[in-house]
């Protein structure tokens, strides 16, 4: 059995080049776009700082389960620090820069009628669904997995399809641009209900399952943690905190459908009553 002590999460850091220029390139481009590019050719478009918040947050969680130590410990011992690390790339991550994107910034990319077309398809709630979902339960079959912890090019190229395919998964609900609008509230939170179902499968079948991945059964054991109940764990990881997540957003989309409701009802009787007031007037004069 390994102990980990103070020291790995000191020097374990993953410091790959790809990660890190990619993630300075990305904020990089980001803090131009909405600086001097939005002051250049969009004067009129305030900076809203929530937003920046968002989309820095995003980079920040997704750039931390790549290359802290999460990412060893997931890599070389614990299935369940792994499932962290996806949950981080799939389900925190994609939505706040959705969030965090400006639609005076992508407004110009999709007047592109090729880039239209094609994104049009590709944020399809149907075909988003069946993208994200199809590509996580495919690199969670054993040979696909294993092969992600033997080869880093394929690991690369599997974070590479978890953020792309998320954040057209969640483009139906945090969707930037009115070109390529967001669902209403209750086809948001149809969506949703229906999205926790893949992930509740996966990880209940882990958590039911007998060990599957070789390279976590030769792993050295730490915390006393056994291949069974790490995996139990990892099943778990994806399976309650995403249903716990989804059933937060929900919650909150329902609240602002009533409120969406009540509102419209109430301009409703309003208009009925002015239009009431004025007969009632017309009958006096």
């Amino acid at each position: 059995m390994v102990d980990i002590g103070p020291n790995f999460w000191l020097t374990q850091w993953n410091l790959e080049p790809s990660i890190l220029i990619g993630t300075a390139l990305i904020i990089g481009l980001y803090l131009y776009a909405i600086g001097p590019l939005r002051k250049r050719h969009f004067p009129g478009e305030p900076i809203i700082a929530g937003q920046t918040i968002a989309f820095l947050s995003g980079m920040l969680i997704m750039f931390l389960a790549l290359v802290s130590p999460l990412d060893e410990l997931g890599d070389s011992y614990l299935f369940s620090a792994h499932m962290v690390q996806h949950l981080c790339l799939t389900i925190l991550g994609p939505p706040l820069l959705l969030l965090g994107t400006p639609e005076w910034l992508v407004k110009p990319v999709l007047e592109n009628k090729a880039i239209f077309k094609v994104a049009k398809v590709l944020t399809y709630p149907v075909v988003a669904f069946v993208l994200y979902n199809v590509d996580f339960w495919l690199w969670h079959a054993p040979p696909l997995y294993n092969a992600t912890l033997e080869n880093q090019n394929i690991h690369i190229l599997e974070h590479l399809t978890f953020i792309a395919f998320s954040l057209l998964y969640w483009w139906p609900i945090f969707s930037p641009s009115k070109d390529l609008p967001r669902l209403t509230f209750g086809g948001q939170i149809f969506y949703l209900f229906l999205s926790g179902m893949p992930s509740v499968l996966l990880g209940a079948g882990l958590t039911f399952s007998p060990p599957l991945y070789s390279p976590y059964i030769a792993a050295p054991r730490i915390w006393g943690i056994s291949v069974a109940t790490d995996q139990q764990l990892g099943g778990l990881i994806m399976w309650v905190p995403v249903s716990i997540f989804y059933i937060v957003i929900m919650s909150v989309l329902f609240i602002r459908w009533m409120l969406q409701q009540e509102a419209k009802q109430q301009a409703k009787e309003r208009e009925l009553y002015e239009q009431q007031d004025a007969q009632d007037q017309a009958g006096v004069v």
